[in-house]
């Protein structure tokens, strides 16, 4: 059976159960058509490269599917008949990657390394601009 790798984009006002209840409807539709949904990564609310149908910022969810292609052209129509789904991709691919993505690995390294953005308390001089101007003289 064909091996495939599906991403979507939920709009941002939908919640995170919305999107895992949407996961669950189109799981049921693969497993319904004979096919298996294995892992599922939700990467969370994430901003967008531009605007889509007035949306900066998306729930990003993948799945890989082991199904017919007509399982998974069916999930596609249905996903774009549905209000709620701003883009989808699906990627046919030789074996699946049971290991975290790129997406994951990428959100793991930036918790261990403790800080978010504008945590500069590692630099010396507390990360300014450059030297300070002493104007008091």
């Amino acid at each position: 059976m064909p091996l495939y790798e599906h991403v979507f984009l939920a709009r941002q006002d939908v919640s995170a159960q919305q999107v895992e209840q949407l996961v669950e409807q189109y799981k049921g539709l693969i497993e319904g058509s004979g096919g298996s949904v294995g892992k599922v990564e939700n990467w969370g609310l994430r901003s967008l490269a531009y605007r889509i149908k007035k949306n900066r910022k998306a729930h990003y969810t993948l799945m890989n599917i082991e199904a017919p292609h007509a399982a998974v052209a069916e999930m596609e129509r249905q996903m774009g008949l549905n209000e709620d789904i701003l883009r989808h991709m699906t990627f046919r691919v030789e074996e699946l990657e049971e290991e975290p993505s790129a997406m994951m690995q990428k959100r793991d390294r930036d918790d261990r390394r403790g800080g978010g953005r504008g945590d500069r308390g590692d630099r010396p001089g507390g990360g300014g601009r450059g030297p300070r101007r002493n104007d008091e003289e």
